[in-house]
Order: C-alpha cells, then structure tokens, then sequence
C-alpha cells in the first residue's frame, strides 16, 4: 500500500507562482510513474505532468514551459512547480502513484485545490 498527501494549493493571482508537494509513505518500488493530474468539475481527471523511476519526464502541451515535475527521492516526495499561472489552471490537482510490477496498480491523494484568479 502507498499513501499520498498532497499541500500546497491556494489562490494565486494569474502570472503568479505556486508550488504543490506530494509526500509519499508505504511501499515504493521501481519501476514506477508518479505524477499529477487535475480535474474541473464536469470534465474528466487529465494528465498535467509525471516523471518515471528512471526520470523521464512528460508534459501536457498546456503546461510545458510553465511547470516543472521534480521529485526528493529522499524525502519520498513529488513537486510541481506552477510558474506563469492561468485561470484555466484552476482546478483540483491529484497526486498519482503508478506502480508497475508485479501488476500495475494506481494510488491517489486526496487532492488540493488550485485556484488562479484575480
């Protein structure tokens, strides 16, 4: 079992600046993705950034350039850095654990909120 919680979230003014932090405990292990996603309500959980065992990481198209995915492999936590904010960036942002072997499995946070608005 892998536990996630997620902070860092707020309200922030459009151009502004946050940074979220995913605090991971229980059973890590390679190979694995962890990422972040967020979801508006009506519309399904999309996939902002993740970043693999063996550090590959992956962009939304609406986020490169603005956000970094980086991870303290020795605090066993996830960041995203959010620079240049939008108010489409409003939204839900999740913290994901995607463990890959023996058998794929997902684990999520609880979420925290994201609001750009000025």
């Amino acid at each position: 079992q892998v536990q996630l919680v997620e902070s860092g979230g707020g309200l922030v003014q459009p151009g502004g600046s946050l940074r979220l932090s995913c605090a991971a405990s229980g059973s890590i292990f390679s190979p694995y993705v962890m990422g972040w996603y967020r979801q508006v309500p009506g519309k399904q959980r999309e996939l902002v950034a993740r970043i693999t065992s063996g550090d590959i990481t992956n962009y939304a198209d609406s986020v490169k350039g603005r956000f970094t995915i980086s991870r303290d492999n020795a605090k066993n936590t996830l960041y995203l850095q959010m620079n240049s904010l939008k108010p489409e960036d409003t939204a839900v942002y999740y913290c994901n654990y995607r463990q890959l072997l023996p058998v794929r499995s997902d684990y999520w946070g609880q979420g925290t909120q994201v609001t750009v608005s000025s």
